[in-house]
């Protein structure tokens, strides 16, 4: 495992020292607590009888579901970033003794209150700068906000080394790849593959894509996730930004990363190894699995999820990816090889993309010409150094967003 992912397999050692060898619970902070990640967690706690004490829930702007899951988790504080509704927010958790915040400054020291694990759940670039806090602070980390990679990858992980953080993966990919690896140095992989269900436009022709309404977009055929994600997932574009990740949070090489297309969404991740052995991590598409991993590790507990029934599924297939069709993920791979700021013009280039597209503002294959043009815009003027801090990887990801703003609609 690479030296930069603070993890290791469960042992007599680490065993020792997980929470699940005593009685006390176990703390967490969930930060995107109102999001897809954040209420299927909750589920997971709801099945966890009791192992687990909810610190803070912070969510972004909707106070009414965060007052729900505050109240439902039990949480001691509750903070939303939105600080215009800070007085509704406040009166819908009145005479429930949970403590309530609300601004950019309460969600930062929300990040790095004391803690067993941060629930890293805020979905795109706005959840890199609490979750950095996060890692700033020693914290564990089960991170589920890919942006924190994809816009900062290097000095993030530069950052989790210097502070003695632990990062855990808590995408369904990316676990199942740890889960794999147990433990083993990425330098002995020679291949590691994500895979994807190809999303709702796996069958469609070229001219059915180019017709896709939003609506279509969001129909997944697997899973249940957000709109951003699950647009992303139709595009592939979301396979790419996962292959960015894997690269920061394992340390592989560009060339050793790949993508498989696998429909039944049950093989998550793949490694290979040298000697031709190939070791796969495989579950039912329900991310109460990535999840109660984290929350239980180095040990094990319950998701409340059914037991992966090989017989009755009976069927795995794979295919290679169609990058004409999907040509997101090429982008995305050549983001990769060029390294530096690329990957954070990308991830911002497409999440203004996909804005536009869910307000009907854009076609579905202009995501990947809007990306493909600012990636190139930046290219033409060498703008592409590795970021030296998070400050300037975001301010590299403001400078795109504003590019894409002000140029689409052509």
């Amino acid at each position: 495992m690479s030296p930069r992912l603070k993890t290791k397999p469960a042992n007599a050692e680490t065993h020792a020292s997980s929470p699940f060898s005593s009685e006390a619970p176990r703390r967490l902070s969930i930060l995107g607590a109102t999001g897809s990640i954040g209420c299927t967690t909750a589920d997971v706690l709801d099945a966890a009888e009791g192992k687990f004490a909810v610190e803070v829930v912070a969510g972004g702007s909707n106070a009414e579901a965060l007052a729900r899951i505050a109240r439902r988790t039990g949480a001691r504080h509750a903070v939303l970033a939105d600080d215009s509704r800070y007085a509704e927010f406040k009166a819908l958790l009145s005479g429930t003794g949970i403590e309530v915040a609300a601004g950019a400054q309460a969600l930062m020291e929300a990040a790095v209150r004391p803690v067993d694990m941060v629930i890293g759940a805020i979905t795109g670039a706005a959840g890199v700068e609490p979750t950095f806090a996060a890692v700033c602070a020693g914290q564990t980390i089960a991170l589920a906000n890919k942006e924190c990679l994809v816009c900062a990858g290097a000095p993030f992980m530069q950052a989790a080394e210097a502070n003695a953080a632990t990062i855990l993966p808590m995408d369904s990919e990316h676990n199942a790849i740890f889960q794999a690896m147990n433990g083993k140095d990425a330098r002995a992989i020679t291949k590691m593959i994500l895979t994807a269900s190809g999303g709702p436009f796996r069958l469609s022709s070229a001219a059915q894509i180019a017709a896709a309404t939003p609506d279509q977009a969001l129909a997944h055929p697997n899973w249940d996730m957000g709109p951003k994600v699950t647009i992303d997932s139709a595009s592939l574009m979301n396979k790419g930004l996962e292959l960015i990740e894997a690269h920061y949070l394992f340390d592989v090489a560009a060339e050793k990363l790949g993508v498989l297309v696998h429909p039944q969404s049950i093989v998550h991740g793949l490694v290979t190894y040298a000697d031709g052995a190939m070791v796969a991590g495989l579950a039912l598409p329900d991310m109460r699995v990535p999840i109660a991993h984290c929350l239980g590790w180095p040990s094990r507990i319950a998701s409340g999820t059914a037991q992966l029934d090989l017989a009755k599924i009976a069927e795995l297939t794979f295919e290679a990816p169609d990058l004409e069709r999907f040509p997101a993920l090429e982008l995305a791979t050549a983001a990769l090889q060029h390294g530096g700021v690329m990957p954070t013009i990308l991830n911002a280039a497409n999440e203004v993309a996909v804005e536009l597209f869910l307000k009907n503002a854009v076609s579905f294959p202009d995501i990947a010409r809007i990306v493909d043009q600012t990636c190139q815009y930046f290219l033409a003027r060498g703008r592409i150094g590795v970021p030296a801090s998070v400050s300037e990887a975001l301010a590299v990801d403001h400078n795109a967003r504003e590019i894409v703003r002000t140029s689409w609609p052509a």
